[in-house]
């Protein structure tokens, strides 16, 4: 896992990227650059890891990715990709050895699809903390959302898969996870209790080495988070 400090405004850049790596601009807490880091760590990808405080950013990043967001992927010859489905696309296409996506064009389609729906999912992260913080009442949310996680749970059923894709990991899987790892800071109380299988699921994803390798522990984000919603975001918390 990286224990590098963040970079922010006013910060030198860093060095160019070594020959044989590739450089993941990231943020420690950042669900979305999860995805890109799980996929690295899955693929056994080597790469150096570049945090930025995102509420301070350096310029020379800002030059390299104008919207200024993470994850942002840049290769030796100074390419750069950013939006987390595009990088690990890329990083499944330049990385073959191993692969998560499957080679069906139409089971493919299939996972990107399954992405579109999960991208619904992920609103509701946001909605229910916010609420809560302001001492709105999120129990409607809150009944949403389970039942997004019960279709997931259908899903599954359906498949009769261990995982999402299959009966191994694979990327649809690596894409869904970080907001699963992220479930404690909802407060909700068993959000899982009528989606069985995707407690299941849930379990056998927290034994994967890459998700170990990217984890950290639901009182590290409720504390993240917290520094989030007082204002002062603290980026290096913990290190």
């Amino acid at each position: 896992m990286s224990t590098e400090k963040s970079f922010a405004k006013g910060s030198a850049a860093p060095g160019p990227v070594p020959k044989d790596q590739i450089r993941i601009y990231s943020m420690r807490f950042c669900p979305f650059a999860q995805r890109t880091r799980l996929v690295l760590h899955a693929k056994g990808i080597k790469h150096d890891t570049v945090n930025i405080n995102l509420k301070d950013k350096p310029d020379w990043f800002l030059e390299k990715n104008p919207l200024g967001l993470v994850p942002t992927l840049e290769t030796p010859a100074g390419e750069i990709i950013y939006e987390s489905p595009i990088t690990c696309d890329y990083l499944e296409e330049v990385y073959p050895e191993k692969k998560l996506l499957p080679s069906s064009p139409f089971a493919k389609a299939q996972q990107k699809m399954m992405l579109e729906h999960f991208s619904k999912v992920t609103p509701y992260y946001y909605k229910i903390t916010a609420g809560r913080r302001n001492g709105d009442d999120v129990s409607g949310l809150e009944a949403e959302l389970k039942e997004k996680f019960a279709k997931l749970n259908e899903d599954l059923l359906k498949k009769k898969t261990k995982f999402f894709g299959g009966d191994s990991v694979t990327m649809i899987d690596y894409m869904m996870w970080p907001f699963f790892e992220r479930m404690e800071i909802l407060e909700m109380k068993n959000p899982l209790e009528d989606a069985p299988e995707l407690k299941k699921w849930v379990e056998r994803m927290l034994e994967d080495p890459a998700v170990k390798a990217t984890m950290h522990s639901g009182d590290t984000y409720r504390a993240f988070y917290k520094t989030i919603a007082d204002g002062k975001p603290d980026y290096d918390y913990g290190l």
